[in-house]
């Protein structure tokens, strides 16, 4: 994740490497620049139980990846797979273009992008899944 930039509010925390990590009483910044260092945002991460929707389902294997609760290599080809299932649901040029991203940070060992561009779709899916249940 060479020169991946935090910026962090009051209190907020990440997890890196395993690490819980809270910011102080004022806004700050932090230069990632280790390349395999795994990060997660906790305001970001999805509780198990939340990963209840196609997005979050996937959302929370890559999520697993940066808490270190997944390998990234046995993860690669599922999260793919499911990425893959995504794209023949959400078929708009702007879902396209999230997936894409989200492939191609798999692939490139970017799970911390991967989940980003991910996060991109979820608004989508909740107005799609609201539609259906009306």
């Amino acid at each position: 994740m060479s020169g991946l930039v935090l910026k962090l509010g009051p209190k907020e925390r990440v997890l890196i490497n395993g690490a819980v990590i809270e910011n102080g009483d004022k806004r700050s910044r932090l230069s990632v620049v280790t390349p395999e260092a795994n990060i997660l945002r906790l305001r970001d991460a999805i509780h198990p139980e939340h990963a209840t929707t196609p997005v979050r389902r996937v959302c929370y294997a890559a999520q697993l990846v940066l808490s270190g609760d997944a390998d990234p290599d046995d993860a690669r080809l599922p999260l793919l797979r499911r990425i893959e299932e995504l794209s023949q649901i959400l078929t708009d040029a702007d879902s396209r273009s999230h997936l894409a991203q989200a492939t191609q940070s798999v692939l490139d060992g970017q799970f911390y992008q991967c989940l980003k561009s991910l996060r991109n779709l979820l608004g989508r899916e909740d107005r799609l899944l609201a539609r259906h249940a009306s």
